[in-house]
């Protein structure tokens, strides 16, 4: 017995020796990666990780789906993409694609990438299946690769088509994080936007009427607490009086929490304070609630001595003492 194994493992080796190296199938990094992507549009897709997902495409991508629904490509920013696949795909009870017979170009920084799927979707007792190709354009950027090209070319389908407009019906009634995400940022930029446009009409329609704001570092005779809509649109009713030429968006950032109704926020203020003359140049941290895209909390960080200066409540420093 041990003759003969020992014959089958030198035959094996000697052929495994005497193989044509060409005739092995090489995926290159490149490709390899490509090939990930292709895997990570679908994988992630179907379980709406969506902040994910949007890292996978490059700033702007031009999206083709006329093939199956008509219309025209689309030019898209990663977000704009995401969001609209947000506001249907959650609503599904499952989604499968199943991706096959990815192949690959590259040439360069530029690459293209086609692949089969069959996509499955499911809600309730009803079920659509559409089938047909994806092709991918891509650019490699600091050395990344990107999606910056997709177009889908449908092939066949059966069942319900309807099934989405009800996806569509479920997403709305019960939002996906990543929507909510971006209504919570929306409600914090309109927020920050409607006080350098001095539009209060605006500003009063972002606040939920238990509204708080907490103010915890204010100066001695500034309030620390606000409750109530009422008496939030009271304090801040000067406003459009006293400021000048204002900035608080250039350098606004966001950092997401768990919690998709809250967001932390950091940015920079630049207000031409009227009654003093004085440029009021600040750096707040905010801490934002928002439910149903109005403002039920908003906690805000500042330097009081800057604030005391810009307002004149210090009336022991000069402007020399600021420079």
């Amino acid at each position: 017995m041990k003759y003969f194994t020992a014959i089958l493992t030198g035959a094996s080796l000697m052929s495994f020796m005497t193989t044509p190296s060409n005739s092995l199938n090489v995926t290159t990094p490149d490709e390899a990666a490509i090939q990930t992507i292709v895997e990570s549009v679908a994988n992630l897709a179907d379980k709406s990780n969506f902040e994910s997902l949007e890292k996978l495409y490059a700033e702007e991508v031009e999206v083709d789906y006329t093939s199956a629904f008509g219309g025209e490509a689309e030019l898209k920013s990663p977000q704009g993409l995401m969001t609209q696949w947000a506001s249907s795909l959650p609503g599904f009870d499952r989604t499968r694609h199943e991706i096959s017979n990815i192949e690959t170009e590259v040439k360069g920084n530029q690459a293209t990438a086609t692949a089969d799927v069959t996509a499955n979707h499911y809600l309730n007792d009803m079920f659509w299946q559409i089938s047909g190709s994806y092709e991918y354009g891509l650019v490699k950027e600091d050395g990344q690769w990107a999606i910056e090209k997709m177009t889908f070319i449908a092939e066949s389908e059966q069942g319900d088509r309807d099934i989405i407009n009800k996806a569509v019906e479920q997403a709305t009634i019960n939002p996906s994080a990543y929507i909510q995400q971006q209504q919570t940022q929306r409600a914090v930029v309109d927020f920050l936007t409607s006080l350098e446009n001095k539009d209060m009409d605006k500003f009063a329609e972002l606040w939920a009427e238990d509204a708080v704001q907490d103010m915890p570092f204010s100066p001695e005779g500034f309030p620390k607490r606000v409750e109530g809509k009422t008496n939030l649109l009271e304090h801040y009713a000067p406003w459009s009086e006293i400021s000048g030429e204002a900035n608080f968006t250039d350098e606004l950032v966001f950092y997401p929490m768990q919690d998709s109704t809250m967001v932390f926020a950091e940015w920079k203020g630049d207000v031409e304070i009227i009654p003093t003359g004085r440029q009021y140049k600040q750096r707040y941290g905010g801490l934002f609630h928002v439910v149903d895209g109005k403002i039920e909390l908003f906690r805000e960080y500042y330097d009081p001595i800057v604030f005391k200066y810009a307002f004149g409540l210090d009336k022991s420093q000069n402007k020399s003492d600021r420079n």
